[in-house]
């Protein structure tokens, strides 16, 4: 089997060091494709307005100075164009990728991707306990549980342009109470907050940072299942269509 290993946060990020050691736990065929500096919140967006440069770091290493769907894209159409990959795993994130954030996150779009181009596809986040934390967020209960969070899926016959987002709690490995199938949660779009300060010149600047999080109550949510101690693993598709709306358009427009 041959994985493709890529993320958002940046080739030299430390999470995607784990996201090897898991990789190297299923197969010894190992690529690595990733966007050369941090990526986060890039969402699903592409190049177009500048050119990609791939620099090569060693047998079977890449970093693209671009979005981590250039770096899947440049994986699957150049890098990696006679030798497809199996398997795409994007991560390990450093921080949530639950609820309403698979909208925005890079490491997601990059699983997203792979899934648009018939590559089956797992994004991995590993949640951290509080802000400012850096690189000194832990990775244990990821290094701990991805193998075991990773093999039963491999197993598994996929439907068309689905894949699959994990997201790992934010506790020591010994504490994680095991692995929960969940849907994809909702919280209150009101959590961001603008920090403002002024720059030696005497401009503002400004940076988007989170504010207290409002969660919307549902049961058997990925919120829910990470917040009681599990890892939580949450089935997602590309088609976006809200169906049960259909009729009503179509009412609309007779």
């Amino acid at each position: 089997m041959r994985i493709l290993l890529t993320n958002d946060d940046g080739y030299h990020a430390p999470g995607l060091k784990v996201l090897e050691a898991i990789a190297a736990k299923l197969s010894e065929d190992i690529w690595v494709v990733a966007p050369a500096d941090e990526q986060s919140g890039a969402g699903h967006s592409l190049t177009l307005t500048r050119p990609l440069r791939i620099r090569k770091h060693g047998e079977r290493r890449f970093a693209v100075a671009g979005t981590p769907t250039d770096a899947v894209m440049m994986a699957l159409a150049k890098i990696m164009k006679d030798c497809p990959p199996d398997l795409i795993l994007s991560g390990v994130n450093r921080g949530a990728n639950l609820a309403e954030d698979v909208t925005y996150s890079g490491t997601v779009s990059a699983a997203m991707e792979g899934a648009l181009a018939g590559v089956r596809s797992i994004a991995l986040s590993q949640l951290y306990a509080r802000e400012g934390m850096g690189d000194t967020v832990p990775f244990e209960a990821a290094a701990a549980w991805g193998e075991r969070v990773l093999r039963p899926l491999l197993d598994l016959e996929w439907a068309p342009r689905t894949f699959v987002n994990v997201n790992f709690p934010a506790l020591p490995a010994e504490k994680v109470l095991g692995v929960r199938v969940a849907t994809q949660g909702l919280r209150d779009y009101g959590r961001l907050r603008i920090v403002t300060n002024t720059d030696p010149r005497g401009y503002e600047y400004h940076w988007f940072a989170l504010g207290p999080t409002v969660e919307t109550p549902a049961h058997s949510t990925d919120l829910e299942a990470v917040g009681d101690g599990y890892v939580a693993v949450t089935p997602l598709h590309l088609d976006l269509t809200h169906r049960p709306s259909l009729a009503m358009l179509e009412d609309a427009y007779r």
